[in-house]
């Protein structure tokens, strides 16, 4: 069946770095557009990031660009976040996220959450 495996959140200070990680399995990952998505508290869930299913080109949401960098391993079936630089503004539940270049048939990991703090 088709799982997305969300890990890396946790609790890190101001500025400071973390990298998620999704591990996807029981699809073709490589004909899936692979995203990032967040969702605070009392928050509509926002696009983070995405790259395309190639990995040649990626798109990152204003509030993010410049701190945040995405990649995918097709080879692994996984897909990265590295955030560094982070803000108490960054908290959050991280999703990652698959949508197929055609169908736009689409699946969701259950989140990991992120927490921003002094």
């Amino acid at each position: 069946q088709v799982q997305l495996v969300e890990s890396g959140g946790g609790l890190v200070q101001p500025g400071g770095s973390l990298r998620l990680s999704c591990a996807a399995s029981g699809f073709t990952f490589s004909s899936y557009t692979m995203s990032w998505y967040r969702q605070a508290p009392g928050k509509e869930r926002e696009l983070v990031a995405l790259v395309t299913s190639t990995g040649g080109t990626t798109h990152y949401a204003d509030s993010v660009k410049g701190r945040f960098t995405i990649s995918r391993d097709n080879a692994k079936n996984t897909v990265s976040l590295q955030m560094n630089s982070l803000k108490p503004e960054d908290t959050a539940v991280y999703y990652c996220n698959a949508r197929h270049i055609r169908t736009f048939s689409a699946y969701w990991g259950q989140g990991t959450q992120v927490t921003v703090s002094s």
